[in-house]
Protein backbone atom coordinates (compact mmCIF):
# COMPACT_ATOMS: atom_id res chain seq x y z
CA UNK A 1 0.00 0.00 0.00
CA UNK A 2 1.31 3.51 -0.74
CA UNK A 3 2.51 5.64 1.91
CA UNK A 4 2.86 9.26 1.65
CA UNK A 5 3.58 11.63 4.30
CA UNK A 6 4.94 15.28 4.59
CA UNK A 7 7.67 16.52 7.01
CA UNK A 8 9.10 20.17 7.92
CA UNK A 9 12.60 20.21 8.46
CA UNK A 10 14.26 23.38 10.16
CA UNK A 11 17.46 22.71 8.10
CA UNK A 12 18.49 24.90 5.01
CA UNK A 13 19.49 23.95 1.82
CA UNK A 14 23.17 23.91 1.92
CA UNK A 15 22.67 21.19 4.81
CA UNK A 16 20.02 19.57 2.73
CA UNK A 17 22.58 18.95 -0.21
CA UNK A 18 24.97 17.74 2.12
CA UNK A 19 22.98 15.23 3.22
CA UNK A 20 21.98 14.25 -0.32
CA UNK A 21 25.61 13.82 -0.95
CA UNK A 22 26.21 11.31 1.61
CA UNK A 23 22.84 9.24 0.72
CA UNK A 24 24.38 8.85 -2.74
CA UNK A 25 22.94 9.21 -6.20
CA UNK A 26 21.36 5.62 -5.85
CA UNK A 27 18.04 5.77 -5.84
CA UNK A 28 15.97 4.79 -2.44
CA UNK A 29 14.76 1.18 -3.20
CA UNK A 30 10.75 1.83 -2.42
CA UNK A 31 10.76 5.82 -3.28
CA UNK A 32 8.02 7.11 -5.61
CA UNK A 33 8.61 10.84 -4.96
CA UNK A 34 10.52 13.23 -3.17
CA UNK A 35 10.45 16.72 -3.60
CA UNK A 36 11.96 19.42 -1.20
CA UNK A 37 10.21 22.82 -0.93
CA UNK A 38 11.17 26.25 1.04
CA UNK A 39 8.60 27.03 3.54
CA UNK A 40 7.81 30.71 3.87
CA UNK A 41 9.73 30.37 7.43
CA UNK A 42 12.76 29.26 5.53
CA UNK A 43 12.65 25.83 6.84
CA UNK A 44 12.57 23.26 3.83
CA UNK A 45 8.91 20.35 3.93
CA UNK A 46 9.53 17.35 2.09
CA UNK A 47 6.87 15.68 0.05
CA UNK A 48 7.28 11.63 -0.10
CA UNK A 49 5.73 8.91 -1.73
CA UNK A 50 6.95 5.47 -0.81
CA UNK A 51 5.42 1.68 -2.31
CA UNK A 52 5.12 0.91 1.29
CA UNK A 53 5.62 1.78 5.11
CA UNK A 54 8.19 -0.82 5.20
CA UNK A 55 10.13 0.40 1.94
CA UNK A 56 10.11 4.19 4.08
CA UNK A 57 11.49 2.05 6.79
CA UNK A 58 13.87 0.51 5.59
CA UNK A 59 15.36 3.49 3.27
CA UNK A 60 15.31 5.55 6.61
CA UNK A 61 17.27 2.73 8.45
CA UNK A 62 19.71 1.88 5.92
CA UNK A 63 20.57 5.15 4.43
CA UNK A 64 18.73 8.42 5.05
CA UNK A 65 19.25 8.29 9.53
CA UNK A 66 22.87 7.63 9.15
CA UNK A 67 23.49 10.46 6.50
CA UNK A 68 21.59 13.12 8.62
CA UNK A 69 23.46 11.40 11.69
CA UNK A 70 26.74 11.97 9.90
CA UNK A 71 25.93 15.41 8.61
CA UNK A 72 24.34 16.80 11.74
CA UNK A 73 26.55 15.11 14.35
CA UNK A 74 25.57 16.32 18.04
CA UNK A 75 23.17 18.76 16.20
CA UNK A 76 20.81 17.02 14.83
CA UNK A 77 17.15 18.69 16.69
CA UNK A 78 15.49 15.16 16.88
CA UNK A 79 13.09 13.19 14.12
CA UNK A 80 10.52 15.81 12.63
CA UNK A 81 6.68 14.99 12.82
CA UNK A 82 5.21 13.06 9.90
CA UNK A 83 2.02 14.55 8.76
CA UNK A 84 0.82 11.19 6.67
CA UNK A 85 -1.37 12.03 3.57
CA UNK A 86 -4.51 9.97 2.12
CA UNK A 87 -3.53 9.00 -1.50
CA UNK A 88 -6.88 8.65 -3.63
CA UNK A 89 -5.00 9.09 -6.51
CA UNK A 90 -1.76 8.83 -8.36
CA UNK A 91 -0.69 9.24 -11.93
CA UNK A 92 2.34 10.48 -13.67
CA UNK A 93 5.65 9.14 -15.75
CA UNK A 94 7.02 7.40 -12.68
CA UNK A 95 3.68 5.69 -11.93
CA UNK A 96 2.25 4.71 -15.49
CA UNK A 97 5.60 3.03 -16.34
CA UNK A 98 4.79 0.62 -13.68
CA UNK A 99 1.59 -0.35 -14.93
Amino acid sequence: MVHAYTQDVPIDLPTYERILAEIGPEPLAGSLVHLCVRRPDGGLRYIDVWESVEACAAAFDERIHPAVDTVLAADRPGEPTVTPLEVLHMSGAAVDAGR
